[in-house]
């Protein structure tokens, strides 16, 4: 009776897992998906991992309704099942929901698209977009995410990430979207710096090679930075020295009230 129980005992650790490798493949595949829309063969060349592997678990993920098929191109995209836990994320997201008063009061900025961005992995991901009426700059949605190395939102997650993560971050291969974007591990490091010591970022063209963006950190009641503040624009608008200085004023402005509001003070990080 004892060795049937410590067999039965033993039988079910497995069980437990192979459960867990199942849900980890499942989640990186969901990541992997999500980053872009892909078919099963480029999951399986993206994970390295066996066609029928990746094939049995994109279909249960489908018929959860995590993932759907677009039948026109054959590739998975991020389901409807996804969409309601996210948007539950969101609705209790403390950032997003402190920063709500002030991002009504930016809905006069001209020409911009304010954005609130946070980190997730490797990538910033923004959670909150709006742009005025009429005006469309491309790729400054709502959760578009770009590698953290790529425009000022990114840039400022990672210049106030722990050393260790920027360290490891840097030993990666990082990818270059348009001709300005920095992909040398010693000048992002001393742009990372230079931001520290700024208190904001901006870039031009790294992200799309017709817009610029400011930055400023969002901090939480111990000092550190959650989220940053995003302006994303065409540009043009930079040519304009007095435009851009009224712009980080703002940006910076804002941020630190969105941060006070979440109870960090001045002296803190």
């Amino acid at each position: 009776m004892a060795k049937a129980k410590v067999k039965s005992s033993r039988a079910a650790d497995g069980d437990r897992a192979s459960q867990l490798r199942g849900m980890s493949r499942s989640f990186a595949v969901l990541e992997q998906i999500a980053a872009s829309p892909s078919r099963v063969v480029d999951v399986t060349r993206a994970l390295d991992l066996p066609w029928a592997t990746v094939h049995r678990t994109i279909i249960q993920l489908e018929k959860a309704q995590f993932l759907r098929r677009d039948p026109e191109s054959n590739r998975y995209e991020i389901g409807p099942r996804l969409w309601y836990i996210g948007s539950a994320y969101l609705s209790n997201n403390r950032v997003l929901n402190t920063a709500m008063a002030y991002l009504g009061q930016m809905q006069d900025v001209e020409g911009v698209a304010v954005q609130i961005v946070e980190r997730s992995g490797w990538q910033s991901v923004a959670i909150y977009s709006a742009q005025r009426f009429g005006e469309d700059i491309t790729k400054a949605h709502y959760g578009h995410h770009f590698p953290l190395h790529c425009g000022s939102k990114g840039q400022i997650l990672l210049a106030y990430e722990d050393p260790a993560f920027i360290a490891l971050y840097l030993k990666r291969n990082l990818e270059k979207l348009t001709s300005e974007t920095i992909t040398d591990p010693v000048e992002l490091r001393k742009r990372l710096a230079e931001i520290r010591e700024a208190g904001f970022a901006q870039t031009v063209a790294d992200v799309q090679p017709f817009t610029g963006s400011l930055a400023a950190p969002i901090r939480d009641s111990s000092g550190r930075v959650v989220a940053s503040l995003c302006f994303v624009f065409r540009k043009t608008m930079l040519r304009n020295e007095k435009r851009r200085e009224e712009l980080q004023e703002r940006i910076v402005h804002t941020a630190h009230s969105i941060s006070f509001d979440l109870g960090w003070r001045p002296g803190q990080g």
